[in-house]
């Protein structure tokens, strides 16, 4: 599982996930699939991808839609993350796909 794949389901899904970083800091990948680290005062001295790839614990906070109130946030384990970046988004997404030839 990569960062682009997380962005992707963020984008789809309209979640917001988080996850720790080694240092104690968090990355958060927004709902228009932006990585951030909100509490980073510096430059950065680590790399996003490779901390993801230690990461085991993620929570998904699903966004507010038709000034309903948000569900509630949930935590997942990676197995469970990746079983969502896995999932065929052709059904919902069919224009997704190209074909190269």
């Amino acid at each position: 599982m990569t960062l682009a794949d997380l962005r992707k389901v963020a984008i789809r899904q309209q979640f917001r996930i988080r996850f720790p970083l080694p240092n104690g800091l968090e990355c958060v990948v927004n709902e228009h699939g932006v990585a951030q680290v909100p509490k980073l005062k510096s430059a950065a001295d680590f790399n996003l991808e490779r901390d993801l790839a230690s990461a085991r614990h993620f929570i998904l906070e699903p966004l507010a839609a038709n000034g309903k109130p948000a569900p509630k946030s949930r935590s997942v384990s990676r197995e469970e993350l990746e079983q969502l970046t896995t999932a065929s988004p052709t059904a919902a997404h069919p224009h997704d796909e190209h074909d190269d030839e």
